[in-house]
């Protein structure tokens, strides 16, 4: 299996899913996907002000003016994390498979044009959010570009 996400339509809507197994427990997994302290370093403009509970709110902030809430809409220890940014839902999903987990990330959106930046732009978070879980210095790698030209080709061949 590889780290690439695919596109699927769901009721006029758009979602890009990825997986990713991981030799830890859930319980290990959602700890790096739900600590303020981690999420702010894998997930984009997260503030770190988190109220981890459903219904509860996260903020973020792109620093460049606009600040903004998310909802949490479904959380379930160490299984489901899931919340509605905007016009967008996020489902983080861990299900227990031989010898550890599998994390499986969902966005689903509206604006099937924006698929390949979103593609790339998810790509590389789910790849730092990997090195968190591993225990790795976290490094961004400048690969967008490379990224891009990977969906552009391969995202619509569902």
């Amino acid at each position: 299996m590889s780290n690439y996400g695919s596109l699927h339509e769901r009721d006029g809507r758009y979602a890009l899913v990825f997986e990713r197994k991981y030799p830890f427990s859930p319980e290990k997994v959602f700890r790096f996907i739900t600590d303020p302290d981690y999420f702010t370093q894998w997930y984009p403009f997260a503030t770190g002000d988190m109220d981890l509970s459903v219904g509860g709110k996260i903020m973020f902030d792109d620093g460049e003016g606009s600040v903004y809430e998310a909802v949490i809409t479904e959380l379930i220890p160490p299984y489901f994390f899931c919340f509605q940014e905007i016009d967008d839902l996020l489902e983080i999903r861990i299900h227990v498979a031989d010898q550890g987990c599998t994390l499986t990330f969902s966005h689903t959106f509206d604006d099937q044009t924006m698929a390949i930046y979103i593609a790339a732009g998810w790509h590389r978070c789910l790849d730092v959010l990997g090195q968190l879980i591993y225990g790795h210095t976290v490094e961004w790698e400048d690969n967008a570009l490379e990224l891009r030209e990977y969906y552009k080709t391969n995202l619509y061949k569902n």
